[in-house]
C-alpha cells in the first residue's frame, strides 16, 4: 500500500516540471508586452507579496524536513527511505513552481496558484490527514484495523498544520478584470473592497477583512465615513422588508413575531448552530484525552510511546484551534443576526409609531421598545443555541465521567450538577425580580429627570431646583435599595458559580471513595477538567431561563404595539371631488378618549352638515377649552370619531399646530420640509412670515442650526418657522391652530396681511384664533363653546346678534381697547406724519439673538474625549468608595482562592497515585478542607465587591446630578436634554451593574492567568520564557487593536442617540408629518440612521473577534509547545501529577486568555461611561444658593423698590454688550410695563433681575440690598414670575400649584377661583388630586397659563414679573385675569414684559427699550400725549390692526 502511494508522488513531480516548461515556452512570444497598470496594481501587489512569500517558505520547510528525515534514517539504519526521497523531490519541484509563479504570475495579479500545484497540496493534505487519523485510532485501541494502512512519521505530523494553510491558500479569489480597471480614486471613496462583502473564506475565517480598518485607525482618528457599510443582508431596509414579508406570509389572524423573525434568519441560525455544535464537541476533547496524557506521563521510559505523546499533543492543539475558531465564528454570527433583527424591529416600530393616530404612543414607551425590547431580542441571538446545547453539554460530561469513573460516580456528579442548578434557580428568579424593580425605579427617576431638565429654567426662576433635586435623590435612593439587594443576590450567584466545581467534585470523589472505585491521577484530573467545563452550563441555565422569559415579554410588548389597530377608518377621505368644495364636514361626534364616559360627553359634537368652498377663509373662535383645536384635528382625521360620517377633504393639506414643532436641523431644512428649493418663492415666504429680520441677525442666516425642540428660538420664531413651512408647501387647504398667539400685534397683522390675505389669498384657510381683530376678514366665522359650534355665519351677521357668544367675546375685546384709547380721536393719531418710522414689537427669545448661530453649532456636537481613557479616570473610580481601602482586600481574597483551589486539585491528583499511601478519610478530608477554604474566600470577594460597586455608583451619581442642578441656565440652553439623560440612564446603569465587575473580572482573570503560568513554569522552567514572548506579542496585538476599538466603542454610543432623537422628534410631530405626506422621507432618514449604527456595531463586534482569533491561536500554540516539552522531558525530571495538573489548567488557557483580553478591551470601552459621567461633575456652577452671613431679613423685600444703577450685561466676554448702562428706579407698589423691539434687551433685563445672567457692570438694588451679594435662593424665592412658556409637571393639580407644600387647600381654592380655574378643577371628582399629564398635555395651552398665574398668586410675592403671561388666552378671560392681577397685586411691584399693548396700557409707568438703552420712561398717559413718542406709535399700530371702527361701533350700539 505504502509503495503504491509513494509512486503517485512521481507523476505529480513530473506534472509540476511539465507545467514550468510549457509556461516558459508559452511566454516567449509575449515578452515585449508592456504593462500600463503598474500604479493601479501596486497596492494589490503589496497585499499579495506577504502571503506568497510565507507560502514559499513553508513549502521549502517541508522539503527540508523530508530531506533531513531521509538522511537521518539512512545514517542510523543504512536504509534509503523511498517515501522521504519521493516526497522531498516532489516538494522541491513544488517550491520551484511556486517561486516561478510568484515571479511571473504575480506580476499579472493572479492570486490563485496553478491548478496542478493546488491538486498536489490537496492530495498531500488528504493523505497525511488520513494516515494521522489511522494512527490515532490504532493508538487509542478503539478497534483493530483489517488492513495495513499507511502510518505517519514525525515529518507528516509537523507538516499537517502547514498543509492546512496551503489548502486555505487555494481559496484566494482571483481579481476580476473590472476590479483591475477600477481607478484608485474610486476605490478610495468606496473602501468596501477591503470589507466583509468581498472577503475570501480564509479572510472571513481569520477576520483579515478588518486589517485595512485597523490600519486606518492607527494612522488617524476614525470617523463614520471611514467605516465600510454593512453587508446587504444587515441593512435596515433589507432586514425590515424580509420581516414584513415573513409577517404577511403568516396566514393566521394572530401574527407570531418570533415565528416571523425565525422565518427571516433561519439560514443564518442554522449555520451558527453548526459552529456552536462543533465548538461544544471540540471543547470536550481536552477533558476526554487528559487522562490518556497523564497516564502516558506516569509510564516509565518507553521509546515507542514518544510518538504517542506527540500525537496526543497534536490532537489537543487541533481541537483547541477548532474550538477557538468556531467560537469566534459563532459569536460573530450571533452578533450579525442580532444586528439584523434589531434593525428590522426598529424600522417596524418606527413605521408603526409614525402611522398611529390619536395621541399615539407615549414618547417614553416607544423609546423603551427600541432601547430595551428590540435590543434584548437582538441579544437573545447569543443565547438561542444554549437551549439545545445545554443537554448536549451535560450528556458529553456524563459520557466522559462514565468512561473515567464508572456509573455510580457519574450519576452522583449529574445529581450534584442538578442540585446546584436547582439551588441557583430561586436566586436567578430573585435576580430577575429585583432587576425588574430596578428598571421600574430607574424609569420613574428618568421620567422625573427628563421633565425637570425640560423645565429647568422655570425651576431656577422659582428657586425650586433644590426641592426637585431632593425628589430625584429620593427616587435614586429607592433605586439604590433595589440595586443593593440585586448586587448582593448576584454575589450569592457568583459564589455558587465558582463553588460549583468544588461541590460537584467533593460529592463525586466522595462516592468514588465510598464505593472504592479505583482512582488514578489521570481519571481525577479528567474529572476535574470536566467539572470546570460543566461550570458554564450550570451558571448559564438560570440566565438562559431568565433571558427566555425577558425576551418573551419583549416579544409580547412589541407584538402588542405592532398589532394595535391602525384605526384607519377615521382617516379623512378624499373621494370624488365636488366642484368648488374644499372640505365637506358632516354631523358626527369625536372624542380623544374613546372610553364609555367620553361616549356620553364627546370632545366635539358637530350637529349639522357644512361645506367649505375652495378659497374660503374660515375663522374659529371661542374661549379657553371650547374645542377649537379638537375641531381642527377632526378635519385632519387626528381625533377618533365615535359616530357620524367621515369629514371629506379634497386636496393637499398643510397644518400649523398650536404647540410649535420644529426639527433639529437648519432653518432652511425646516421650511423646505422635503420640497425642492425655489429661490424666488422661498424669499416671498420668508418675507410674508416676517422671518427676514430674524434671519439677518443670525451668523449663518437660514443655515443656522435649530437645536432640540427649537430650544433657543422664541415661541414666536418657532411659530413663524412652522407657518413658513406650511406656506412653502403650496397646499390646497391650510389648517392653522392659533398662529398669532405667540407674536405681538404688529407681527400678527403682518402675518395676516402677507400670508392669509397675500400668498394664501387663493387657498382655503381654516384658522383658530383668540385675536378677534382677525375675524372680520373671514368668509365664515365658527364660534365654539363646550365642544359645540354655537354660531356660524359671516362676521357681520354674527355681530348683529346681541345675545350671541361672539358679541359677548367682542364686548370683552372692546373693553380692553377702551383702556388704550388716547384723549384724541383714533383717526387723528393714525394720520400723524411721524407714523412712518414705526417701532415694531416683536417677541424676544431668552438669550442674545446675535449669538444664535454660534451657540447652536457648538451645542450640536457632543464633546467626546479622544485617545486612551486617562489614568485619572481609573484612579477616581477605584478610590471613589472608602478611598479604595477595600480593593487590596478583594484582590487578596482572589489570590487565596486561586492558591487553595490549585492546592486542592494538586492534592487529590497526588494522593490518588499508587505509591502515595494516603487513607481515604485523609484524602477526602484534606480535599474538602482546601476546597471549602477557597469557597469562603470567593464568597468574601463577591460580597466586598458588591459593597464597593454600590458605594462607587452612588458617589459618582451624586457628583454628577448635583453638578448638573447647580449649572447655569446657559448650560441647559447649549446642552440637549438627551445628552444629560444618556449619562443619567445608560452610563449610570453601566456604573451601577457593569463596570465594577468588569474591572474586578480583569484583575481576577490576570491573577488566574499568572497562577497558571507559575504552575506551568514550576513543572518546566523553559515554559516561562515562552510565556514572556507570547505575552509580549499579545500586548502588541492589544495595543494595535485598542486604538481602533476604542473609537468604534465611542461611536457605538454616539450613533445610538441620533436614532432615539429622530424617533422622539418624529412621534412629537407625527400629525404634522402625516398631514404633509412626508412619511416616506422620514422613514428613509430613519433607515439611514439605523444603518449608520449597524455598521459601527458590526465592525465593533468584528474587531473583538479579530483580536481573539489571533491571541487564541498564540496561546493554543504555547499550550501545544508546553505539551511537547512535557512529552520530551525525561520522566525522572517531572512530577507526573503536577505536570498533569499543569496540562489540565492549560486546557483553560485559551478561554482565560480570551477573557483577559476581552476584559482588558471592554474595561476601556466601558470606562468611557465613567469618563462621560465625570465630564458632568465639573460643570461651572452658578453663584451659591445661600450665603449665610449675607442673608436678607425674612420679610425682605418690604416695599419692592428696584433701583438699576448703570446696569451693563453681556452674555460672554467675547459677545457684544446687550444692556448698555441702564439707570432707572422702579418705585415700590407700582405697575411697570417694559416694551421694545427684538434685541432691545427686555428679556435680558428680567434675566439680570433674577441673576440668570450676572451683570458685567453696575448693580441692581432691591429695598437697599445689592442682589449680587446675596444667595440665589434668597433672591429668587422672594420674587415671582410667570414665564412666556406655561410649564406644568406630571403629578396632581396640588403639586403643580404648590410644589413646596407650603399652603392649605383653602388658599389653593381661593387662587383657583380668582384665576377662573375652580369650575374646571371641580369637574373631576378627585379635585386637587386630579392628575396632570406629562407637560400638562391634558390641559389646553390657555388653561396651563392660568395655572402658572395661580401658582404665582399663591406665593404672594412683593415683586412680580409677567413675561407676556396671557398670550394664549381669549380676550374675555384675559380681561378678567388682568383685573385679578390688578386687585391681587395692588401692594406689589409688577413688571410686565408686553407683546399685547392693552396689557401695559393701564400700568403706572412704561419703559421703552431700544438696542439696550432706555428710549422713554414715563406714565403711559404722558407718552400718549406726544404722538411722535415711540410708545404712541406702538399703540397706533395695535389700533390699526384691531377690528374696523364701524364694527366696534356696532358693538357699542348692541
Amino acid at each position: 500500500m505504502e509503495v503504491s502511494l509513494e509512486v503517485v508522488n512521481v507523476p505529480f513531480a513530473i506534472a509540476l516540471l511539465a507545467w514550468i516548461i510549457i509556461d516558459i515556452l508559452k511566454r516567449r512570444g509575449h515578452e515585449n508586452d508592456s504593462n500600463n497598470d503598474d500604479d493601479v496594481k501596486g497596492k494589490i501587489r503589496g497585499y499579495l507579496r506577504v502571503f506568497n512569500v510565507v507560502t514559499v517558505v513553508f513549502s521549502i520547510i517541508i522539503f527540508v524536513l523530508y530531506l533531513g528525515f531521509g538522511f537521518y534514517t539512512y545514517w542510523n539504519y543504512g536504509i534509503v527511505p523511498t517515501k522521504s526521497v519521493c516526497l522531498a523531490i516532489t516538494w522541491f519541484v513544488a517550491s520551484l513552481v511556486l517561486i516561478y509563479w510568484m515571479d511571473r504570475g504575480f506580476s499579472e495579479l493572479k492570486p490563485r496558484p496553478p491548478l496542478v500545484l493546488i491538486l498536489w497540496w490537496v492530495f498531500s493534505f488528504g493523505l497525511v490527514s488520513f494516515s494521522v487519523l489511522v494512527y490515532v485510532v490504532r493508538l487509542l485501541g478503539f478497534r483493530e484495523l483489517p488492513y495495513r494502512l499507511p502510518e505517519p512519521d514525525i515529518v507528516d505530523v509537523v507538516s499537517l498544520p502547514l498543509l492546512v494553510l496551503f489548502c486555505c491558500r487555494c481559496c484566494c479569489r482571483p481579481l476580476s478584470h473590472g476590479e483591475l480597471e477600477r481607478p484608485l480614486l474610486l476605490r478610495k471613496e468606496n473602501d468596501d473592497d477591503s470589507s466583509f462583502n468581498n472577503a475570501s473564506i480564509w479572510s472571513q475565517l481569520t477576520f483579515q477583512w478588518l486589517n485595512p480598518l485597523f490600519e486606518k485607525g492607527r494612522i488617524e482618528k476614525l470617523e463614520l465615513h471611514h467605516i465600510p457599510s454593512v453587508p446587504e443582508s444587515e441593512t435596515a431596509d433589507n432586514a425590515s422588508l424580509l420581516l414584513e414579508e415573513s409577517i404577511r406570509k403568516q396566514k393566521t389572524k394572530s401574527t407570531s413575531l418570533p415565528k416571523a423573525i425565525t422565518g427571516t434568519v433561519w439560514k443564518s441560525l442554522a449555520i451558527n448552530a453548526v459552529f456552536a455544535g462543533l465548538n461544544t464537541i471540540a471543547s470536550y476533547i481536552g477533558p476526554f484525552l487528559i487522562s490518556n496524557f497523564v497516564n502516558f506521563l506516569t509510564q516509565k521510559d518507553d521509546s515507542s510511546s514518544y510518538h504517542y505523546g506527540l500525537v496526543l499533543a497534536f490532537i489537543f492543539f487541533f481541537s483547541k484551534t477548532v474550538e477557538s475558531l468556531t467560537q469566534r465564528l459563532w459569536y460573530f454570527g450571533a452578533h450579525r443576526i442580532g444586528i439584523r433583527v434589531r434593525a428590522a424591529l426598529t424600522v417596524l416600530i418606527y413605521k408603526k409609531s409614525l402611522s398611529t393616530k390619536f395621541v399615539g404612543p407615549s414618547n417614553g414607551k416607544v423609546i423603551n421598545l427600541i432601547n430595551v425590547d428590540a435590543e434584548r431580542i437582538g441579544d437573545f441571538c447569543w443565547y438561542i443555541h444554549g437551549v439545545w446545547l445545554l443537554p448536549i453539554q451535560v450528556f458529553l460530561a456524563l459520557v466522559i465521567l462514565y468512561w473515567n469513573l464508572g456509573a455510580a460516580p457519574s450519576v452522583a456528579a449529574v445529581f450534584a450538577t442538578i442540585l446546584v442548578m436547582v439551588s441557583n434557580t430561586p436566586l436567578a428568579n430573585r435576580q430577575e425580580r429585583l432587576h425588574s424593580k430596578i428598571m421600574e425605579a430607574k424609569d420613574s427617576r428618568i421620567k422625573v429627570t427628563s421633565e425637570t431638565l425640560k423645565s429647568m429654567r422655570v425651576l431656577k426662576l422659582h428657586s425650586w431646583e433644590p426641592t426637585f433635586l431632593n425628589k430625584l435623590l429620593q427616587l435614586r435612593e429607592t433605586e439604590r435599595n433595589w440595586l443593593k439587594k440585586y448586587l448582593y443576590t448576584c454575589s450569592a450567584v457568583a459564589f455558587l458559580f465558582w463553588a460549583s466545581p468544588t461541590l460537584v467534585s467533593v460529592i463525586t470523589f466522595g462516592v468514588c471513595i465510598l464505593l472504592e472505585t479505583p482512582l488514578t491521577s489521570g481519571t481525577v484530573l479528567s474529572a476535574l477538567a470536566t467539572f470546570r467545563i460543566l461550570q458554564e452550563p450550570i451558571y448559564n441555565l438560570p440566565e438562559l431561563i431568565s433571558m427566555i422569559a425577558q425576551t418573551k415579554v419583549s416579544f409580547d410588548r412589541i407584538q402588542e404595539f405592532l398589532g394595535e389597530e391602525d384605526q384607519r377608518k377615521f382617516i379623512t377621505s378624499s373621494g370624488p371631488k365636488e366642484s368648488g368644495v374644499a372640505v365637506e364636514i358632516k354631523a358626527g361626534e369625536y372624542a380623544w378618549d374613546s372610553s364609555s364616559q367620553s361616549l356620553k360627553n364627546p370632545t366635539i359634537k358637530i350637529t349639522e352638515k357644512m361645506k367649505i368652498m375652495k378659497g374660503y377663509k374660515i375663522a374659529i373662535c371661542g374661549s379657553v377649552g371650547s374645542g377649537k383645536s379638537s375641531l381642527l384635528c377632526s378635519i385632519l382625521g387626528e381625533i377618533p370619531r365615535i359616530s357620524g360620517a367621515v369629514i371629506k377633504v379634497y386636496g393637499k393639506k398643510a397644518y400649523v399646530p398650536q404647540r410649535p414643532w420644529v426639527q433639529t436641523g437648519t432653518i432652511r431644512e425646516n421650511i423646505l420640509f422635503g420640497k425642492d428649493m425655489d429661490d424666488a418663492f422661498y424669499e416671498r415666504v420668508l418675507e410674508a412670515c416676517a422671518l427676514n429680520q430674524d434671519i439677518e441677525m443670525w451668523d449663518n442666516k437660514d443655515m443656522s442650526v435649530v437645536g432640540e425642540r427649537g430650544m433657543n428660538l422664541s415661541g414666536g420664531q418657532k411659530q413663524r418657522i412652522q407657518l413658513a413651512r406650511a406656506v412653502y408647501s403650496d397646499s390646497d387647504i391650510y389648517i392653522l391652530d392659533d398662529p398669532f398667539s405667540a407674536v405681538d400685534a404688529h407681527t400678527g397683522t403682518h402675518l395676516f396681511k402677507k400670508c392669509l390675505k397675500g400668498l394664501l389669498s387663493e387657498k382655503t384657510v381654516i384658522y383658530a384664533t383668540h385675536q378677534l381683530e382677525f375675524l372680520d376678514a373671514a368668509d365664515l366665522v365658527l364660534v365654539m363653546k363646550d365642544g359645540l359650534i354655537v354660531q356660524s355665519g359671516k362676521y357681520e351677521e354674527l355681530i348683529a346678534d346681541s345675545d350671541g357668544e361672539l358679541v359677548r367675546q367682542m364686548n370683552a375685546h372692546r373693553k380692553s381697547l377702551d383702556q388704550m384709547n388716547p384723549p384724541q380721536d383714533n383717526d387723528s393719531l393714525i394720520a400723524k406724519p411721524c407714523q412712518i418710522s414705526q417701532i415694531e414689537v416683536i417677541e424676544e427669545k431668552y438669550g442674545d439673538p446675535i449669538c444664535f448661530g454660534k451657540l447652536f453649532e457648538r451645542s450640536q456636537e457632543e464633546e467626546t474625549e479622544t485617545g486612551r481613557v486617562k489614568w485619572s479616570v481609573y484612579s477616581t473610580f477605584v478610590t471613589a468608595a472608602y478611598k479604595g481601602a477595600l480593593v487590596p482586600v478583594v484582590l487578596l481574597c482572589q489570590v487565596l482562592f486561586q492558591g487553595l483551589q490549585i492546592g486542592s486539585n494538586y492534592w487529590i491528583a497526588w494522593a490518588t497515585e499508587e505509591n502515595h499511601k494516603v487513607s481515604r478519610e485523609q484524602l477526602i478530608g484534606t480535599f474538602v478542607m482546601l476546597s471549602g477554604g477557597s469557597s469562603i474566600f470567593i464568597l468574601g470577594r463577591a460580597v466586598l465587591l458588591a459593597t464597593i460597586a454600590i458605594e462607587t455608583a452612588q458617589r459618582l451619581f451624586l457628583g454628577m446630578i448635583t453638578s448638573v442642578f447647580r449649572a447655569p441656565i446657559s448650560f441647559f440652553d447649549s446642552t440637549p436634554s438627551s445628552r444629560i439623560l444618556n449619562r443619567s440612564s445608560t452610563d449610570q446603569s453601566t456604573l451601577d451593574t457593569d463596570i465594577p465587575y468588569r474591572l474586578a473580572g480583569l484583575a481576577f482573570a490576570l491573577i488566574q492567568l499568572f497562577s497558571i503560568i507559575i504552575l506551568m513554569s514550576h513543572v518546566a522552567w523553559q515554559i516561562f520564557l515562552l510565556f514572556i514572548v507570547i505575552l509580549g506579542i499579545s500586548f502588541w496585538y492589544q495595543t494595535y487593536y485598542i486604538t481602533t476599538a476604542r473609537e468604534l466603542a465611542r461611536m457605538v454610543g454616539s450613533r445610538k442617540a441620533p436614532i432615539l432623537h429622530h424617533f422622539s422628534e418624529s412621534i412629537t410631530g407625527a400629525g404634522t408629518i402625516r398631514c404633509f405626506n412626508q412619511e416616506d422621507r422620514f422613514i428613509e432618514k430613519n433607515l439611514s440612521l439605523i444603518d449608520d449604527y449597524s455598521r459601527v456595531a458590526f465592525h465593533n463586534s468584528g474587531t473583538m473577534e479579530w483580536l481573539c482569533v489571533r491571541i487564541n491561536f498564540l496561546f493554543n500554540f504555547v499550550f501545544f509547545l508546553v505539551l511537547i516539552i512535557l512529552v520530551s522531558l525525561p520522566r525522572s525530571t517531572i512530577d507526573p501529577s503536577l505536570a498533569g495538573l499543569a496540562a489540565t489548567y492549560g486546557l483553560n488557557l485559551n478561554v482565560l486568555q480570551a477573557w483577559v483580553i476581552w476584559n482588558l478591551c471592554n474595561v476601556e470601552n466601558k470606562m468611557i461611561s465613567v469618563e462621560r459621567v465625570l465630564q458632568f461633575t465639573n460643570i461651572a456652577s452658578e453663584a451659591p444658593l445661600v450665603i449665610e452671613d449675607r442673608r436678607p431679613k425674612p420679610e425682605w423685600p418690604t416695599e419692592g423698590t428696584i433701583e438699576l444703577e448703570n446696569l451693563q450685561v453681556q452674555y460672554k466676554p467675547t459677545l457684544p454688550v446687550v444692556l448698555k448702562g441702564i439707570t432707572c428706579t422702579f418705585p415700590g407698589e407700582m405697575k411697570i410695563g417694559v416694551v421694545g423691539r427684538t434685541g432691545s434687551g427686555k428679556s435680558t433685563l428680567i434675566q439680570a433681575l433674577f441673576r440668570v445672567v450676572e451683570p458685567s457692570g453696575g448693580r441692581i438694588i432691591i429695598d437697599g440690598v445689592d442682589i449680587s451679594t446675596i444667595g440665589l435662593q434668597d433672591l429668587r424665592s422672594r420674587l415671582g414670575i410667570i414665564p412666556q412658556d406655561p410649564t406644568l409637571f406630571q403629578g396632581t393639580i396640588r403639586t403643580n400649584l404648590d410644589p413646596l407644600q407650603q399652603h392649605s387647600d383653602q388658599e389653593i381654592w381661593e387662587v383657583l377661583d380668582k384665576c377662573r380655574l375652580a369650575d374646571i378643577v371641580r369637574q373631576d371628582q378627585r379635585l386637587l388630586d386630579a392628575p396632570v399629564a406629562e407637560d400638562g398635555e391634558n390641559w389646553s395651552v390657555g388653561q396651563r397659563q392660568l395655572v402658572c398665574l395661580a401658582r404665582v398668586l399663591l406665593k404672594k410675592r412683593r415683586i412680580l414679573v409677567l413675561d407676556e403671561a396671557t398670550a394664549s388666552i381669549d380676550t374675555a378671560t384675559d380681561n378678567v385675569i388682568q383685573e385679578t392681577i390688578r386687585e391681587e397685586t395692588s401692594k406689589c411691584t409688577v413688571i410686565t414684559v408686553a407683546h399685547r399693548i392693552p396689557t401695559v396700557i393701564d400700568n403706572d409707568l412704561v419703559l421703552v427699550l431700544d438696542k439696550g438703552k432706555i428710549v422713554e420712561y414715563d406714565k403711559p398717559g404722558n407718552l400718549l400725549e406726544d404722538s411722535c413718542s415711540s410708545f404712541s406709535k406702538l399703540v397706533a399700530e395695535f389700533l390699526r390692526s384691531s377690528p374696523k371702527s364701524n364694527n366696534n361701533n356696532n358693538v357699542h350700539h348692541r
